[in-house]
């Protein structure tokens, strides 16, 4: 309904948190009891009579929008009031906006709660379908306000009322070119929920209800994922073969999905006139194509010097030539043993921000105090992580898969990033408190930077610091090197299916030949690795999505750097950035840091952060 998502921001273990082996200090034995969210501050339960009414008022409000003002802007926003006019539209639909984003985002998160739960997953379902018909009465005013000629609309927005929602404004007149004909716009929109929407839920509710068989138990695949970093080298490759095992058995459904999609964002790109296959996620995040292919090109030629370089140091560590697959993420011999209990955590992320800003850490303390965390792992809990922003006139809410493991403080770290975000942005309303997705990943990476630099810090063994630069390093490759080693794996299976279906095989193909190239010779890639695409969810929920994560990653380096070369006044400048939200390019938002991220330079400069720790750890043997 807005023309940028604010959809949850899901992270699977693999592709952002899957490593996360930092060297913290003493831990507990067990990470102890764990939050659940509160989700009453949206609704009380599924069969909570509010939502009934809400669902009612939606219905209502959408039909009394589309009678009041259908077919009549033209004509309104051209007269000397069409400003006045059409602002009260927009606020009428932003309003609108508010409860759907309310009714869907209770749906979407006590789903994620637990996706095999049959009365919620019907649930879900009935409250998205509902959503879904009551906006059909919606899709006039965007295709309408859009062929408003430009001079008509300037002249409109020089009214203060509708002025204030310029950037909103201005964002949806670039998707003017893509936008088709009423009808059609209406036929995909509605379509929606037996196409894409569907094959969404159906690999949501497979992948919640695979199970791995590792040493005679039962495994849903959180717990599965994390024994990737368990000590005991045997877990690790046990649970490599239990996942390749479980994967081979279902490639054929995982294959078939990703075909689906695959065609059907074809379909639709075609006929909106994409030039190209990521053009419409580009579109989404407000960034130009070759900002994003620099990115892309300066990893890529990186690779040598981060990744394959760093596995090279790691393989010596475990006094190998090369480590297997299941290895790549192996708590370092030299790393802190235990388990963190989350009070030590809360606090190690808590002290973190206060040290930068006492206005962040008052911010983020409210997940905890108020219930806005889920942390532990649950049967049918969503796998990873995410921080949802729902709508202005709630708040957000985090959910991940606490387990005591040092990766998991940072990952809290990083969803706290983003719920500070979305708090910050919230004043600016439904339709401009979104952040395309390269901003948002900035306000994630930096929490996680804050902690990492405070623990390093307090850090006094040489083998600690070297175990916390180890880790950091790691975390910057899971989000730099195989983000974009995802990219350019979704581009060759986009790009490919245009020529017909892919087998699993084939995808198993791909997907070998870009991690070998990006991971390096280090890394022994066994058999089995080869459906580990399957169970990635940015390729299925968000198409595109993964490069976000190295945008954001190299930004923060650059911002950081400025950070601990500021003389004053940097917390209060990136607290506004965020504070932005959707109301500018990220351009305007780094032009106070004095970044420029057209600046071919400019991703070499944040590559080089990473080289850097992996100079010092070379030289610490």
């Amino acid at each position: 309904m807005t023309p940028r998502s604010s959809s949850t921001l899901r992270k699977s273990t693999a592709t952002k948190s899957a490593a996360k082996s930092k060297a913290v200090p003493k831990a507990a034995a067990k990470p102890g009891k764990l939050p659940e969210w509160n989700l009453a501050d949206l609704y009380s339960g599924i069969d909570a009579p509010e939502v009934v009414r809400d669902l009612q008022k939606m219905d209502a409000e959408c039909v009394a929008f589309e009678t009041d003002y259908k077919g009549k802007l033209a004509e309104k926003v051209a007269k000397d009031d069409g400003g006045k006019w059409l602002a009260e539209a927009v606020r009428c639909y932003e309003a609108i906006d508010d409860l759907a984003g309310r009714l869907g985002s209770y749906a979407g998160l006590i789903h994620a709660g637990d996706s095999v739960d049959p009365a919620i997953t019907k649930f879900y379902g009935d409250v998205s379908e509902r959503l879904t018909n009551a906006s059909v009465h919606l899709l006039f005013f965007a295709l309408e306000l859009n062929r408003v000629d430009d001079a008509v609309i300037e002249r409109a927005m020089a009214t203060p009322e509708l002025g204030h929602y310029r950037p909103w404004i201005e964002d949806l007149r670039k998707e003017k070119p893509y936008q088709l004909e009423d009808r059609i716009e209406q036929l995909f929109h509605e379509k929606s929920q037996s196409g894409y929407a569907a094959w969404n839920r159906l690999f949501d509710q497979t992948i919640s209800g695979l199970r791995f068989k590792v040493g005679g138990k039962e495994l849903a695949i959180e717990p599965t994922l994390s024994l990737l970093q368990d000590r005991a080298p045997a877990k690790r490759k046990a649970a490599g073969q239990a996942l390749a095992k479980t994967f081979k058995a279902d490639e054929r459904t995982f294959a078939l999905i990703t075909n689906t999609l695959a065609k059907d964002k074809e379909i639709s790109d075609r006929w909106r006139g994409f030039a190209d296959i990521a053009d419409s996620r580009h579109l989404a995040n407000r960034v130009e194509r070759e900002v994003v292919d620099a990115l892309a090109g300066s990893v890529r030629s990186a690779y040598p010097k981060l990744s394959h370089r760093y596995y090279r140091l790691k393989a010596g560590w475990f006094k190998r030539k090369k480590l297997a697959h299941w290895d790549r993420n192996a708590p370092l011999p030299f790393a802190a043993t235990g388990t963190i209990a989350w009070p030590k955590a809360r606090n190690m992320v808590l002290s973190a921000y206060r040290g930068f800003s006492p206005e962040m850490a008052t911010i983020a303390e409210r997940f905890f105090t108020d219930r806005w965390i889920d942390a532990p792992v649950r049967p049918g809990k969503a796998p990873g992580a995410f921080s949802h922003p729902t709508t202005p006139s709630a708040h957000p809410y985090v959910l991940m898969n606490y387990q005591g493991k040092p990766r998991d403080v940072m990952t809290l770290a990083h969803e706290l990033g983003h719920g500070v975000h979305q708090v910050l942005a919230a004043k600016n309303g439904a339709l401009m408190a979104p952040t395309p997705l390269t901003l948002a990943e900035t306000a994630s990476v930096f929490g996680e930077m804050l902690t990492f630099k405070r623990l390093l810090a307090e850090t006094k063994s040489a083998r600690q610091r070297q175990a916390l630069l180890a880790g950091k390093v790691e975390d910057m490759i899971n989000t730099v090197v195989r983000q974009i080693a995802f990219y350019s794996f979704e581009r060759a299976i986009h790009t490919e299916r245009k020529n017909g279906e892919l087998t699993a095989e084939r995808i198993g193909e791909i997907w070998l030949s870009v991690q070998g190239e990006s991971l390096g010779p280090a890394i022994d890639i066994r058999p089995g690795y080869e459906n580990f695409w399957m169970y990635i969810p940015h390729f299925i929920h968000s198409p595109f999505y993964v490069y976000a994560y190295a945008f954001g990653d190299c930004m923060v380096n650059s911002l950081y750097a400025v950070y601990e070369n500021a003389q004053g006044g940097f917390a209060e400048r990136y607290l506004a950035m965020l504070a932005a939200g959707g109301t500018r390019h990220y351009s305007e938002l780094l032009k106070p840091f004095g970044l420029d991220a057209k600046d071919p330079k400019f991703w070499d400069g944040g590559l080089s952060v990473i080289s850097g720790m992996i100079d010092e750890l070379e030289t610490m043997g």
